[in-house]
């Protein structure tokens, strides 16, 4: 299976739903879907690129645990949260946009993202998590918008290029 199209009307996609599916490259997932749950995508190993739909307000735990060949995702306005280790161990992902309305970025969300080296965080971003971008690198820069009033410890550990944050 390489790739996978979900049925326009689906609202959801259950826990570990394509959990360890190694051949899957690619998925189109309809604007219905709100809803994409714990795990869904978690070690889909060849998956290359996501773009969630409108509609979707949280990115769960561990979705995209371990998808190691995510280059990129597109995560849309309306979401609020990026949870526990959503992307974590997305060790080909090279930038990410948090957009407008995401208010916290949860612990290890993006740890071990080793190839991250663009990180653009919104100002409504008011919180980042313990370990957030922990081992991410080949991250150099970052900016952290002025409503944040929370940064969890070790946030940048292990971030050995990490020359500048404002």
């Amino acid at each position: 299976m390489k790739q996978i199209v979900i049925p326009d009307g689906m609202i959801s996609i259950g826990y570990r739903a394509f959990c360890d599916c190694s051949n899957l490259t690619s998925i189109i997932i309809p604007k219905s879907v709100t809803s994409i749950v714990t795990s869904a995508f978690w070690w889909c190993s060849s998956l290359t690129s996501v773009v969630i739909p409108e509609g979707v307000t949280s990115i769960n735990r561990c979705v995209f645990e371990c998808c190691s060949s995510l280059i990129s995702v597109l995560i849309p306005e309306g979401v609020t949260s990026i949870d526990e280790r959503a992307f974590s161990g997305c060790s080909s992902l090279t930038s990410v946009l948090i957009p407008e309305g995401v208010t916290s970025i949860c612990e290890y969300a993006f740890s071990d993202c080793s190839s991250l080296s663009s990180v653009v965080i919104s100002d409504s971003v008011t919180s980042i998590g313990r370990c957030a971008f922990e081992n991410c690198n080949s991250l150099t820069n970052v900016v952290i918008p002025e409503g944040v009033t929370s940064i969890g410890e070790y946030t940048f550990r292990g971030c050995s290029n990490l020359s500048s944050v404002v």
